[in-house]
């Protein structure tokens, strides 16, 4: 710049004025045999040149950076114990970092986690290599690569799963094979036999036995009628009929499930008729009873005929080794019999009165033994009577 001073140094002498970037002086003379000034920018990182102090070197763009207090070149801050900046790991005695014997440390505990498996004993694992499925672990400790190569997902294949249809206080209505509507509430005992099938056949296994069970019951239902629907023997058979066909359902999907039970709770009418219902119910208990009372009346008078038969069986026997003796006893008997409770008793023969009044005599002799009661005596008269 021609006419100004430079904000480095130099003079205000037109054209260029060169100068290094060491900031040391142009030696020269000129016919004065006078050193020439300093010509060109000057160094700001050195002191002025003069008297005594020898020039300095420049110094590096690293030694500009670097402080005493440990700064790196790009650090925005102070290192050590300053604020702002990232803290430096202490170092070992011998002077090397720490940083190597934390990350493999990290990576061995990452190893140890990620490649050594226990399963259970009512475990099984499923180990899938990117994703896709690789093998089955057992119970035990197991070993596979790394994650995220190979993942393992453990699962409990042993304990029976229990849900409930309806869940809740909900009505579960289903039509049994005499055109009538019975409330159910029943539940379902699995688990699961097949790992494989079960993680990667069907999308969501539990909903699908849930979905299974309801299906095979209505179906079980709608071949009994109520009566065997809602208990006794019946019952039974409906909650066989039902694990039978849930089971020939989930191996058709290849659902790796076993259906372990199905038991019916509770097998009541709709809400709407329970009423009506139970007068039914009431009046059916009522000819219940008087059928079995019928039998039971039936059943003894059977018995008692069979006795009759067997003493007129054993009379007959007796009867035919001694006819007239037999025929004598039957006549004793049968007029033991009649007679017995009479009051009236006949007597036949020569000299004795066709009538006695035994009843008569033995009520008087009867009434003369019993001792007589005492009469109380009456009260003495007062007032001088």
């Amino acid at each position: 710049m021609a006419g100004r001073r430079s904000p480095w140094g130099g003079g205000d002498k037109g054209g260029d004025e060169t100068g290094d970037d060491t900031g040391e002086t142009a030696g020269g003379s000129d016919g004065d045999g006078q050193s020439d000034q300093p010509r060109g920018p000057r160094n700001p990182w050195l002191p002025p040149s003069g008297g005594d102090t020898p020039p300095r070197r420049s110094p590096s763009i690293d030694e500009i950076f670097r402080s005493k207090s440990g700064r790196r070149p790009g650090g925005g801050g102070g290192g050590g114990n300053g604020g702002g900046g990232m803290p430096r790991l202490p170092q070992r005695p011998d002077g090397k970092s720490w940083f190597p014997l934390i990350a493999g440390g990290i990576a061995l505990v990452w190893l140890g986690f990620s490649t050594v498996h226990m399963v259970g004993p009512k475990e099984q694992g499923i180990v899938t290599l990117f994703g896709k499925y690789s093998r089955t672990i057992d119970p035990g400790v197991s070993l596979t690569l790394p994650w995220p190569i190979e993942n393992v997902n453990v699962t409990d294949v042993t304990s029976i799963n229990r849900f409930n249809i309806p869940e809740g206080e909900g009505e579960k209505l289903m039509l049994t094979s005499d055109q009538n509507l019975v409330d159910l509430s029943y539940l379902v005992r699995w688990n699961i036999k097949n790992l494989k099938l079960y993680t990667f056949q069907l999308e969501d296994p539990d909903q699908t036995v849930r979905e299974v069970a309801e299906a095979a019951m209505r179906a079980s239902v709608a071949e009994v009628p109520l009566r065997d629907a809602m208990g006794g023997a019946g019952r039974a058979t409906v909650e066989q009929n039902v694990r039978e066909r849930m089971q020939a359902i989930l191996d058709a999907y290849r659902a790796g499930v076993a259906i372990q039970g199905v038991e019916i709770k509770k097998a009541d009418p709709p809400g709407k008729v329970v009423s009506a219902f139970q007068q039914v119910t009431s009046a059916q208990q009522d000819a219940q009873r008087d059928l079995s009372n019928a039998q039971a009346w039936a059943q003894q008078l059977t018995a008692r005929a069979q006795g009759d038969a067997a003493a007129f069986d054993k009379v007959y026997e007796q009867y035919k080794l001694s006819p007239e003796v037999t025929k004598r006893r039957m006549y004793y008997e049968t007029m033991e019999r009649v007679l017995g409770g009479n009051d009236k008793v006949v007597v036949e023969g020569a000299g004795v009165t066709p009538y006695l009044p035994l009843p008569e005599l033995r009520r008087k002799a009867a009434a003369a033994t019993e001792p007589q009661a005492t009469v109380p005596a009456a009260p003495a008269s007062q007032g001088g009577q």
